[in-house]
């Protein structure tokens, strides 16, 4: 008789031990399968110019931002600023990826409000995005110089995030560049 009550309570208290412990996770930190792993290859029409293609294995040899962003995107505007002046600081370069957007009203909003990127890589559809693991816009990674992701941060880019996580990592990897770095 008692072992029939024992059961429900014994579920109860591994739920509850669960839920604490999920809790304690932060949603920002939700943990990429591709940190650590090659960035995925793909060949985008730049925003600015359809005609020149872009590629991540452009930026082979260099640590560089790779920001997910669409005028759509309300995070996106919160961050741009942010992009905007670490930019200015010419400390990696940022390579955008303009994520299911109206080119026109991409091109507009750069204009207005700034342009951190190096280059645009537009993608339309989305496709390239779903190869990165994209959940939504803003997404950003820090990828070496070999092409391997070393950080991924969902939602905005802030002040707090570049001090104390990108320029940390960016650091470190310009004083011990990955093996085989040039």
């Amino acid at each position: 008789m008692k072992a029939r009550f024992l059961i429900p309570l014994g579920l109860f208290v591994l739920i509850a031990i669960f839920l604490g412990i999920g809790l304690k996770l932060d949603p920002k930190e939700v943990p990429s399968p591709l940190i650590g792993k090659p960035a995925p290859a793909f060949e985008l029409p730049s925003l600015d110019d359809p005609a020149t293609l872009v590629r991540p294995s452009d930026y082979k040899g260099k640590v560089w931002l790779f920001n997910v962003w669409a005028t759509w995107c309300v995070s996106c505007r919160a961050e741009h600023a942010t992009l905007v002046e670490f930019s200015r600081q010419n400390i990696v370069p940022i390579v955008g990826l303009n994520y299911k957007d109206d080119a026109d009203a991409a091109k507009q909003w750069l204009a207005t409000l700034g342009n951190p990127y190096v280059v645009n890589a537009f993608d339309e559809k989305g496709r390239v995005a779903i190869d990165w693991g994209v959940y939504g816009a803003p997404e950003t990674y820090l990828i070496d110089q070999q092409g391997i992701i070393r950080f991924k941060q969902i939602g905005a880019v802030t002040p707090e995030v570049i001090r104390d996580k990108l320029l940390p990592m960016i650091k470190s990897l310009r004083e011990h560049p990955p093996a085989g770095s040039a």
